[in-house]
């Protein structure tokens, strides 16, 4: 085992020989957006990502405190790199200088996967003022090494949050980090018209969607797509089949580090998952998530499960309205299907903002339910954090979305946002990947990614 790492600033280095162990040993291919913290990542890039960041650096107006009018330049971080989420960041920027002509906010985009692979280097670096980040164990890591800043007194100006919101944006120490914004379910999608097309029925067991899984081969369809190429989506599967077969809370231990991945209860989720591959995409590890929706959308897979950000890949109107989704079937009636993914996306302040008046202003702005208004209506494949939205104008998946939500008991984050970063990417990642490559090496990938977690988690 590596000698641990002595001070905090060596430990966020050591990652990125881990990194590259880890990766070269379970035969890994490259991360993407879900993915968290490679330290360095791949050679250059990370080099290039904090003067890519900060790019638009430089001295700014406003205060450097949070009190005091605020005014100047408030720099953007933001990892919204697809089109119709970086077109949503437009417009809410737009509306913020409209309200509040004394401020600009710049911001400046980067690749999803390589702002996440590089997040260790750019919040060391210079980072912006403001940044795009994500709720659960991602927020309150940086929170806890100290890299991100406090915005206690910015929720104390925000209404329309739950408590469970102001939960999953609170670090260990009690404070709050994070402005959560929008987020989404993870479902099983599919397109109305084929399926009537077919006469498809929703499956409510797991012996119901293999049934209909043969059929959809019969008929000529891929009967679920699927891209890994990225390394994140096959999380999401992963995550669904653990809950089914063992709950929600043995999904909360195991991503802590608590159990035993090659026991009998991991192996289970795994068999499961054997029996499902063969419905599966071809081929998955060379193809992306956009791609594989696409697949959706041209009528040539029958089902996907991913989150409701599948939609764009979807024309607005007609198109997305004939896109809806089904919860993943139940595998243990004793265990049930009441648990669910639903990853919270939103908002963080750097340790030292240059413009600390002007971030906290523009952090506000975006936790109100105005502001996300104009991200879910740019973007329908996500619903509105803060109650104070309105849900009146939702697009009928939207509406869809909410209510699945609401009827979940139980909802995690998505593996990567549950663990530990390294653990998430440099371990779990490529063990998947593995896994779909030849599932008969079972027995070794488990025993790597146990040998590996109790070194992280123990460290």
């Amino acid at each position: 085992m590596p000698r641990r790492p002595s001070t905090e600033a060596e430990y966020l280095a050591s990652l990125v020989p881990a990194s590259a162990r880890a990766q070269q040993a379970m035969r890994a291919q490259q991360l993407d957006r879900r993915a968290l913290l490679r330290g360095a990542g791949v050679a250059g890039a990370a080099l290039a990502l904090p003067s890519l960041l900060s790019a638009c650096g430089g001295s700014s107006g406003g205060s450097a405190s949070g009190g005091g009018a605020a005014s100047g330049t408030v720099k953007l971080g933001s990892n919204q790199s697809d089109a119709v989420p970086k077109a949503a960041v437009a417009s809410l920027v737009a509306a913020f200088q409209k309200a509040n002509p004394g401020l600009t906010v710049v911001t400046n985009t980067i690749d999803h996967n390589t702002f996440q692979e590089n997040i260790n280097n750019y919040l060391q670096g210079s980072p912006d003022d403001v940044f795009t980040w994500f709720s659960g164990y991602r927020m309150r890591y940086f929170a806890s090494k100290g890299l991100i800043g406090d915005i206690s007194d910015v929720w104390g100006n925000l209404q329309g949050y739950s408590e469970a919101q102001k939960k999953a944006s609170t670090g260990d120490d009690g404070k709050q980090y994070l402005v959560p914004t929008t987020y989404y379910p993870w479902a099983m999608h599919y397109r109305k018209s084929v399926w009537d097309k077919h006469g498809y029925t929703v499956p409510k067991t797991l012996d119901e969607l293999v049934a209909l899984s043969t059929k959809m081969q019969k008929d000529g369809l891929a009967p679920i797509a699927f891209g890994d190429k990225d390394g994140w989506p096959a999380m999401g599967t992963f995550d669904i089949l653990n809950m089914r077969v063992n709950g929600y809370d043995y999904h909360v231990s195991l991503m802590a580090g608590k159990e035993d991945w090659t026991g009998a209860k991991v192996k289970k989720v795994f068999d499961q998952w054997k029996a499902l591959l063969p419905f599966h995409q071809a081929d998955s590890l060379g193809r992306t998530w956009q791609e594989a929706a696409q697949s959706l959308q041209k009528g040539q897979s029958g089902m996907y499960y991913l989150g409701t950000f599948v939609a764009q890949q979807f024309a607005k109107g007609a198109e997305q309205d004939d896109l809806l989704f089904f919860n993943f079937p139940e595998i243990d009636s004793a265990v049930g299907a009441d648990a669910i993914d639903a990853p919270i996306d939103g908002y963080m302040m750097s340790k030292r903002p240059k413009n600390e008046a002007g971030s906290k202003k523009f952090l506000e702005f975006l936790g109100s339910g105005p502001a996300q208004d104009i991200l879910v209506q740019a973007d329908p494949s996500v619903i509105a954090c803060s109650e104070k939205a309105d849900t009146a104008k939702y697009t009928k998946l939207q509406k869809a979305s909410l209510d699945f939500v609401k009827q979940a008991k139980s909802i995690a984050q998505f593996l990567d946002r549950d663990s530990r970063p390294d653990f998430a990417s440099t371990v779990v990642t490529p063990a998947l990947q593995s896994f779909i490559k030849n599932p008969a090496d079972l027995d070794t990938i488990l025993g790597q990614v146990e040998s590996q977690k109790k070194a992280m988690f123990t460290s």
